[in-house]
């Protein structure tokens, strides 16, 4: 029967999500470091937020940037750690189909932008260090909110199909499946058609968002180093390598556990253990929130004196000056 003649009357009401397959037993001590994870992004990350938010001296655009990525942490992760708490402590792992949609599509929607938010991050540091006389007239704030409401759309035009190509698939009554988030090629293997059209447009997708960004943050750190190495001071060079080491960080913790993931569902289902693939699965949402205001805060000098008065003083320097010295790169006199 051809998949395209479905109706939505075969379309399960609820689908089942079992955690971690084979770990059953260990499913309530697996949650502890989950939820130890879990509260340390939403820490993390609010108070890097509201320490750019309320503090002028960090209105510049890595710094918005930043916040950005913050915000898209707590998304990715609050869309899929509570949820799987609650079916690795509870055993409670019913949803419904449309919350299940509803949840992949946030999970793809959220990663995509996020990898959007990277990828400007690392134009942020071209500039910055590449032409930084034009540094303001570039990035100014048109253009950076420009650059966050295009990822936005991008993010959802590229995952908005996925509900249609799902929709449209007969599940025949399966609705157990093996993992502790809903996503796109784990809803689509419950189906008992043909599931092509899904596996060409995930690769297509992940090819022209994650993996384009991929690229292109490759080729403005080819231009960022050769900038860097050209610099006369070697102090200048010290600094403006310090200032991508953050950013670089940020982006293996973030992409690699993803390709990891994609390759071994696409490629290696079979072959490689379920639980194995599951926990990947996990560690692509749950790792980068994580770390990503623990590598800022430590490496950012910035962010980290302002966090140290915040959680240690109560208060915050609002002088404008330090962030005025960090994008100069010793370039320019302070």
């Amino acid at each position: 029967m051809s998949a395209s003649n479905i109706s939505d009357n075969s379309l399960p009401d609820t689908l089942v999500l079992t955690g971690i397959p084979g770990l059953e037993f260990a499913h309530i001590w697996i949650a502890i470091p989950f939820c130890a994870a879990y509260l340390v992004t939403l820490l993390g990350n609010a108070a890097i937020i509201l320490v750019i938010m309320t503090h002028s001296a960090l209105h510049a655009p890595m710094y918005l940037f930043l916040c950005l990525l913050s915000l898209t942490d707590l998304a990715l992760s609050s869309t899929t750690v509570p949820k799987t708490l609650v079916i690795l402590w509870l055993h409670a792992g019913e949803i419904s189909f449309a919350g299940c949609l509803t949840q992949m599509f946030c999970v793809h929607a959220i990663y995509a932008l996020e990898s959007s938010v990277l990828l400007a991050m690392a134009f942020d540091r071209y500039v910055a260090i590449c032409k930084p006389l034009r540094y303001t007239v570039i990035l100014n704030n048109t253009v950076i909110g420009s650059i966050a409401l295009v990822s936005i759309l991008r993010s959802i035009a590229f995952v908005s199909p996925f509900i249609y190509l799902l929709r449209r698939l007969p599940y025949c009554g399966r609705h157990v499946m093996a993992h502790t988030y809903c996503e796109h090629m784990g809803i689509a293997r419950l189906a008992c058609a043909n599931i092509t059209a899904n596996i060409v447009y995930g690769l297509t997708v992940a090819l022209l968002a994650v993996g384009l960004d991929s690229i292109l943050i490759a080729i403005s750190y080819g231009f960022i180093l050769h900038a860097v190495f050209c610099l006369p001071s070697q102090d200048a060079r010290r600094k403006a390598l310090s200032t991508c080491g953050s950013h670089l960080g940020v982006i293996l913790v973030f992409y690699i556990p993803a390709f990891f993931s994609f390759l071994t569902h696409r490629f290696g289902h079979n072959r490689v253990p379920k639980h194995v693939h599951i926990f990947l699965a996990n560690l692509y949402v749950l790792v980068p929130p994580v770390l990503n205001p623990i590598i800022y805060g430590a490496r950012t000098k910035e962010i980290r004196s302002r966090l140290l008065r915040l959680f240690l003083l109560g208060k915050i320097s609002t002088c404008e000056h330090d962030a005025k010295c960090f994008y100069c790169l010793s370039l320019v006199n302070c």
